[in-house]
């Protein structure tokens, strides 16, 4: 296969020696999508019991394929360590190493808003704290490390922009949206000062380096053509840097009230009304891309679109726009009333959620016929 194209999948059983050979880090995937479709129901602007119970219900599934997939993976470093390090070492699938740390990310905010069902709040508390720093140490190593592997790299031919390769450069926006949460749970003063003032910079590294990268995305696309048919999905993951952002300025401008108060009130004012500036901006950038991947994708599945792990990438991206559009509508004001960007969001959902239930049972069947552990190069 050439560098250009993810790793395709083969329909052969697999072996039983071999069942952990080919879990790749966008297994991790799966645990994103899964997460977010709880984190996004535990934030919509209409709550009721039905949407809590099942949003609790997919955490729970969420942290235990985390938990399941976490161990295959080491299994997969482990008893596979030639062919852990060959992927490792594939310019298309190195991209993906930044799903382990949102999955961490995801789960612990999952953790952060609805464990406290199943743990209590002390409990939840502290899983997502612990779960916000894993996945924030292992996002912002990533962020250097896959670019650094793609410098110094010495097969250098045939090398083009992808979706995929905003897959670690994202990381450290989720950290910075989930981090927003954790903020009422820090002593006033200088840690919440110091969370608030961590997260706008991974903010900052995460937007611009993702705004550079997604220009090449989007030159390669004009310019290349159409990706291959099966890659077609990860064209959502440009949505998910649009989406993240968005939830992550209006989070991080609404609570820094709590940072700044008295004479500072007015630093407060400012960082919340960036963030609604920045949203309605960045979201009308959003409708133009949520386009461009629709008909995209509609063209693919024209041209016999076939179901892999990238379908995954409709999932995570569309739940960013949720809580995106969720954030900026929380933001716009507790007095308005339920208007359009909260419909907008209410309507996101359950797109979410339809797409949640076609992948997710596509990917067990796979998994229940041993066809989808097993990529391989050609």
């Amino acid at each position: 296969m050439t560098v250009t194209e993810p790793a395709p999948v083969t329909t052969q059983p697999v072996a039983r020696n071999q069942k952990f050979a080919h879990i790749t880090p966008n297994w991790f995937a799966a645990v994103m999508g899964t997460g977010i479709v709880a984190t996004a129901g535990a934030t919509l602007p209409v709550q009721f019991s039905a949407l809590h119970v099942f949003a609790v219900a997919v955490w729970v599934i969420a942290a235990t394929a985390l938990f399941v997939i976490g161990g295959a993976f080491a299994l997969h470093w482990t008893g596979h360590r030639d062919q852990a390090v060959a992927y490792a070492r594939h310019p298309v699938m190195v991209q993906f190493y930044g799903a382990p740390p949102m999955a961490l990310l995801t789960v612990g905010a999952g953790a952060g808003l609805l464990g406290s069902d199943l743990l209590g709040p002390t409990a939840a508390t502290a899983l997502f704290a612990a779960l916000w720093i894993a996945g924030t140490v292992t996002g912002l190593a990533t962020s250097v490390a896959v670019p650094f592997r793609m410098i110094t790299s010495a097969h250098r031919e045939q090398v083009t922009a992808l979706p995929a390769w905003l897959m670690p450069v994202v990381p450290p926006m989720v950290s910075a949206s989930t981090g927003a949460l954790l903020l009422s749970h820090l002593p006033e003063g200088q840690w919440r000062l110091a969370l608030l003032c961590a997260c706008y910079a991974m903010f900052g590294l995460s937007l611009i380096v993702g705004m550079i990268t997604l220009t090449l995305i989007y030159g390669r696309l004009l310019h290349g053509g159409l990706p291959p048919v099966d890659a077609t999905p990860t064209v959502w993951i440009t949505l998910g840097l649009i989406g993240q952002s968005i939830t992550a300025a209006n989070l991080l401008g609404t609570d820094a009230s709590s940072v700044f108060t008295g004479s500072q009130s007015s630093i407060a004012v400012g960082l919340h009304v960036f963030g609604i500036g920045y949203g309605l901006v960045m979201g009308g950038f959003g409708m133009l891309m949520f386009a461009l991947a629709t008909a995209l994708t509609v063209h693919a599945a024209r041209r016999n679109l076939g179901f892999s792990l990238t379908w995954w990438s409709f999932t995570f991206p569309i739940g960013t726009c949720v809580t995106g559009a969720t954030a900026l509508g929380h933001a716009l004001g507790h007095a308005l009333e339920f208007g359009a960007i909260q419909a907008l969001a209410v309507a996101l959902y359950v797109l979410l959620v339809a797409a949640w239930f076609t992948v997710a049972a596509r990917t067990l069947r796979g998994v229940r016929r041993a066809e989808l552990p097993a990529p391989h190069h050609r």
